[in-house]
């Protein structure tokens, strides 16, 4: 018997491979990396990124020991747009891609200004809010650290002026872990009204790419929540970053962050 598998790829992966997904079957019981070792043999151009790789069966992190069943999507996760490698395991996800009452998550394509931060604070703010505390992101001229593997190639840029990035998003996924964020700032700080809305697509210099809203009572959680949810985002979403110059682009990040930080006892 064997097992039908569907591989997704991206960022610098998908340019390697020059294919965004692979079919594969396999036989019944077989691994993640398994799988990851088939693809190798299709394309070996990708096997020297294997330390950096994270991968997510269904929309999920997962070990590479888990095993694969018929039918399943498998993603492997190259390093992610301001990711960090510390252990952790994905919170499940939520039952519904439905935001829930006082949260806002949202990918946008379509370019946002700093007005967006009035829309979201008006969307979420209640009589009860004392405080709003909001985050943008922009793009910048200078460059950032280059995903493992991409060293070369940044080197060849050292000095010159980013013209612009270009995101590429995992959009089910990502939407899920963001709402699992969203879970654990309310579990964490008591902050319920919180959103998160990132660009995909190209983001010119100057024009913002993220933005993160909280609302409280008090400033104190509203900061807290703010800063925790960008950080997060940054670690564990499947978003990644191209910098733009004018002769080619660099990959930005580190290996994803399956799941959350651990609170201190």
């Amino acid at each position: 018997m064997v097992s039908r598998i569907r591989i997704r790829l991206f960022a610098v992966q998908r340019e390697l491979a020059g294919q965004r997904q692979v079919e594969l079957e396999l036989p019944d019981g077989s691994s993640i990396e398994t799988a990851w070792l088939a693809l190798v043999a299709l394309h070996p151009v990708l096997a020297a990124g294997r330390s950096a790789v994270r991968f997510a069966r269904n929309g999920v992190y997962a070990d590479p020991t888990e095993m694969l069943g018929d039918g399943d999507e498998l993603a492997c996760i190259p390093p992610v747009s301001g990711g960090a490698d510390e252990p952790g395991t994905d919170q499940p996800a939520p039952g519904t891609d439905q935001p829930e009452p006082g949260r806002i998550i949202e990918l946008r394509s379509e370019p946002f200004g700093l007005e967006v931060l009035a829309e979201l604070a008006e969307r979420l703010a209640t009589e009860a809010d004392g405080a709003i505390c909001a985050f943008v992101g922009r793009t910048r001229a200078s460059a950032g650290t280059p995903a493992p593997g991409q060293e070369a190639e940044a080197a060849r840029h050292a000095g010159r002026r980013v013209e612009a990035l270009d995101y590429e998003a995992h959009e089910a996924m990502a939407e899920r872990i963001l709402a699992s964020i969203a879970d654990e700032i309310e579990v964490r700080f008591g902050v319920a009204r919180i959103a998160i809305v990132h660009r995909v697509g190209a983001v010119p210099l100057g024009e913002v790419s993220v933005a993160v809203v909280a609302a409280a009572p008090h400033r104190g959680a509203a900061f807290e929540a703010a800063r925790y949810a960008i950080d997060e985002l940054k670690a564990r979403a499947p978003i990644w970053k191209a910098e733009q110059f004018a002769d080619g682009h660099v990959w930005i990040g580190s290996p994803a962050r399956p799941g959350p930080v651990q609170e201190e006892s």
